[in-house]
């Protein structure tokens, strides 16, 4: 099983890794897709304001496939959410993976991007609590537990609800 995950630099490190070891744990391959620009090989990860670990980009935004892939994870990170909800690509590929009914898991900030490719309208959703009114004005009913599936689409508060974040998108990928 391969998954997506849709990163930029900024993304909040724990948003990324604990999920992608959690997958991996199970066999699954997680594939780290961004824009990638100038050569760029790595992205700078953050833990909240302070910079962190470095991951390798494994895909080009403009080479991935959604039809190859299981699921997709969108992690946080204000940087991460803000920037990659402006990439076209990334809101195209959201929304492909949503038309097929595939698990989209977002975290956090993560949950921008389906703002942007309104993938929202009518959907429970969780988030970071400053992003509330977004998803309201998305036309989106954001409530404030530590994790939401909401047919395919799974999202997260924060840090520390990846427990139950990572268990409803195992949840979702075994249907």
């Amino acid at each position: 099983m391969k998954i997506a995950a849709l990163v930029t630099d900024g993304f909040e490190e724990s948003e990324l890794l604990e999920p992608k070891q959690a997958l991996e744990k199970l066999g699954a391959h997680v594939e780290v897709v961004s824009s990638i620009k100038d050569g760029q090989t790595t992205l700078q990860g953050f833990k909240h304001m302070e910079k962190s670990t470095k991951v390798k980009i494994d895909t080009d935004i403009d080479e991935a496939q959604p039809d190859e892939y299981a699921g997709v994870l969108l992690p946080g990170g204000v940087i991460n959410g803000d920037a990659m909800r402006t990439f076209v690509k990334a809101r195209s590929f959201v929304q492909q993976m949503d038309q097929a009914g595939k698990p989209i898991a977002a975290i956090c900030h993560g949950g921008w991007l389906l703002i942007s490719a309104n993938l929202v309208r009518g959907r429970t959703l969780t988030s970071w609590p400053s992003m509330q009114i977004d998803f309201e004005n998305a036309g989106g009913k954001w409530v404030n537990r530590e994790s939401v599936a909401d047919g395919n689409l799974i999202t997260a508060r924060q840090p520390a609800d990846i427990p139950a974040f990572n268990d409803a998108f195992v949840k979702a990928l075994q249907v």
